[in-house]
């Protein structure tokens, strides 16, 4: 994947073979991000409906939690391999069903729990203004519910990035492409960089999701200070 010089194994970080690969390193970024946003997206997609469901219909709460509970506890070569036959050994759809799968507890879960964190008497007070339960949902509940919505994305988006390391065992690309790399030749350069990498981008999505999550509900921040 990455061509290696007579004496770069002999370093263990080679700055030089660094610079050769700029190209490629940016390419595996890219695809990691990529692959990160789509998973999370598609995830937050499912499980909103999943969460409402859960909350309006009691009954659906136990299995709806117990399915995606019991998802997330499947490792995650072996849910690959498992899909395989169905959508593809290495193809990008086995990749994404694979990382949707392990988003969706920590989405619903947090989207539950912000919903019912609203206070009773807040939504009496809506009620007493002629919202709907439609119109309650949308423009109080959820709006209140955003700071445990977005720290469910954080927590979903971090543990996400780890993850996408697998995608390279399907010939998907990503960061972990290098660690792989850096395993099959046995040259610690690319394995280093990968897992450096990865790290860093967990630390920065993790910051800029706080700061939106700040963003998005300033009140949260002033009852803190308050």
């Amino acid at each position: 994947m990455f061509p290696l010089a007579a004496n770069d194994s002999e370093s263990l970080i080679w700055w030089d073979w660094v610079g050769r690969h700029l190209d490629d390193i940016g390419t595996a970024l890219r695809q990691h991000i990529q692959l990160t946003a789509i998973a999370v997206g598609v995830g937050l997609v499912v499980s909103v409906p999943l969460a409402l469901l859960a909350r309006r219909y009691r009954f659906l709460a136990g299995p709806i939690f117990a399915v995606s509970g019991v998802l997330y506890t499947i490792p995650s070569i072996a849910l690959l391999y498992l899909l395989g036959p169905f959508t593809g050994f290495t193809s990008l759809l086995t990749v994404e069903i694979a990382l949707v799968t392990y988003t969706l507890l920590i989405l619903i879960r947090n989207i539950v729990t912000g919903l019912e964190s609203v206070s009773p008497d807040v939504k009496e007070a809506a009620r007493g203004m002629g919202y709907t339960d439609r119109a309650m949902l949308w423009k109080v509940e959820i709006p209140l519910a955003l700071p445990s919505i977005v720290a469910g994305i954080r927590i979903a988006t971090v543990t996400t990035i780890g993850l996408v390391t697998i995608a390279a065992l399907l010939t998907q690309g990503g960061l972990g492409g290098l660690i792989l790399d850096g395993i099959d030749r046995r040259f610690p350069t690319p394995l280093m960089l990968g897992s450096a990498m990865s790290i860093l981008l967990a630390l920065v999505a993790d910051v800029l999701l706080l700061g939106a999550q700040r963003l998005v509900s300033p009140w949260a921040r002033a009852g803190r200070s308050a």
